[in-house]
């Protein structure tokens, strides 16, 4: 009798799913496992015995499986599902992004007799991707353009210290969240912010609001009330719109930089203020100086540290970053899963000159999660301003515009990675250096940049 192989013979089909890298599974119309690939087993950690049986939810622990199974959709709908991300968790209970496709399994007749699903392993594209992110977040701010990235830089520098800081830049640009951060990467971090909007009250009520009061003070003071300065005490006390408060008051605020002391109305004797002092603008302060409208000795007192934010419309090539985040915060706050826009609402993004600048657009994309009725923002979902405009009725000015944006956005990245590199940047753009040279210098991209060695790196030849 001739004796039995223990080698089992596979079908070509067979063959191909043990020899790819993505995990496949089936499953029949109890949910329970038919089949399960090599790769499955070395992404789940679980071996195909054990798996082979077991209902699909038991197995992978997935966040997709109790309301958004892409198989129970596919078998719903005999439509497949391409790509949609999620995790699943391992046998050692280590969470694993994930990216999902589903398909109707048929036998030989056509008839449905269950499901069939890829997963893809995300982890190292998820590292890389936080890496990446690292790059151009500091704290909740994002940012590519060098104006920017200057200032990511030298943020931590500041936040160590106890400095008064001055933050100017159009409204909208996001000056209180570079304060937030300032107080989150500080000593002081666990203390306090405390944020007061000095245009938005009369000085009569800004003064009690600053200083606080004593029961008594005044008709209807029944009891003490701490100040701004008192509750910030510890902590970061940041006065946007500096520029609005009265010369009066001017006076008093200045004192209190100068001897960290403060009176509350009513009181006998000064407090004590130990909270660190940051003021932002819309307005050029040297410029309200010269006018009269605010005190020289108050604008040297704020001046120490000086930040300047970039209005959008000069550092466009942060929209899609900033968009991104934007769709990542409403699909959090509003339980959506909109992971993009079409290139049609980039292009529309990208031409626009944003006069309400960060926080208009912020606007803009929650306005469109709330008409967005699919997983990708279209311009139908956008406000009426946008509506009946696309990429090809916009103007040439704009495609130009939107065209030299990502250009330079793509060079910037290139030479990034090269070291600042401008013959190994063209390389990797796959453009001469030459016209790596012309691009630069007609998108303003300064030509004189250096290597982290501190060497000027090679440009191109005058023979290019």
């Amino acid at each position: 009798m001739k004796e039995q192989s223990d080698t089992t013979v596979c079908s070509p089909t067979e063959a191909i799913l043990e020899s790819i890298s993505d995990g496949v599974f089936t499953v029949d119309h109890e949910w329970r496992i038919t089949s399960f690939n090599r790769a499955a087993e070395k992404i789940t950690g679980i071996p195909r015995q054990e798996a082979i049986g077991r209902f699909c939810s038991e197995v992978f622990r997935s966040s997709m499986c109790e309301t958004e199974c892409a198989l129970r959709e596919t078998l719903a709908s005999q439509q497949p599902v391409i790509g949609r991300t999620g995790y699943i968790i391992d046998v050692n209970g280590t969470r694993i992004p994930v990216s999902v496709s589903t398909a109707v399994l048929r036998d030989a007749d056509g008839t449905i007799i269950g499901g069939a699903e890829t997963f893809r392993d995300l982890s190292e594209i998820e590292i890389l991707r936080k890496q990446l992110e690292a790059k151009y977040h500091v704290g909740d701010l994002v940012s590519r353009s060098p104006s920017m990235q200057r200032i990511f830089e030298i943020l931590p520098a500041i936040a160590e210290s106890s400095s008064t800081v001055l933050i100017v830049g159009e409204t909208g640009t996001g000056k209180e969240r570079i304060a937030r951060t300032i107080h989150e990467l500080s000593p002081r971090k666990e203390g306090p912010f405390v944020a007061v909007n000095c245009g938005a009250l009369p000085d009569t009520l800004l003064e009690s609001e600053f200083f606080g009061y004593k029961a008594g003070a005044f008709t209807g003071a029944t009891r003490d009330k701490p100040g701004r300065f008192a509750m910030a005490n510890g902590g970061t006390l940041f006065l946007d719109e500096i520029a609005e408060i009265s010369p009066a008051l001017q006076v008093r605020l200045l004192r209190v930089l100068q001897e960290r002391t403060f009176e509350p109305l009513g009181a006998t004797r000064s407090e004590k203020t130990t909270a660190r002092i940051i003021v932002a603008t819309n307005k050029d302060l040297g410029e309200e100086t010269r006018k009269g409208s605010f005190r020289e000795d108050l604008y040297y007192r704020v001046n120490v540290i000086r930040i300047e934010i970039p209005p959008l419309r000069n550092r466009k090539e942060d929209i899609p970053l900033l968009v991104d985040q934007f769709i990542r915060r409403f699909n959090s706050l509003q339980g959506k899963r909109i992971h993009s826009v079409t290139p049609e609402v980039l292009s529309l993004l990208l031409s626009r000159d944003w006069p309400g600048n960060v926080r208009e657009l912020e606007n803009v994309i929650e306005h469109a999660f709330i008409l967005c009725r699919g997983d990708i923002i279209t311009i139908d979902a956008l406000p009426d301003e946008f509506r009946g405009r696309s990429a090809c009725t916009q103007p040439l000015q704009d495609i130009r515009t939107t065209r030299g944006i990502l250009e330079a956005q793509a060079i910037r990245q290139a030479l990034e990675a090269a070291n600042f590199n401008r013959i190994e940047a063209a390389r990797r753009l796959r453009i001469h250096k030459s016209t790596l040279y012309r691009k630069m210098k007609q998108l303003g991209i300064d030509p004189a940049a250096r290597s982290h060695t501190g060497r000027a790196d090679p440009g191109p030849s005058r023979k290019a």
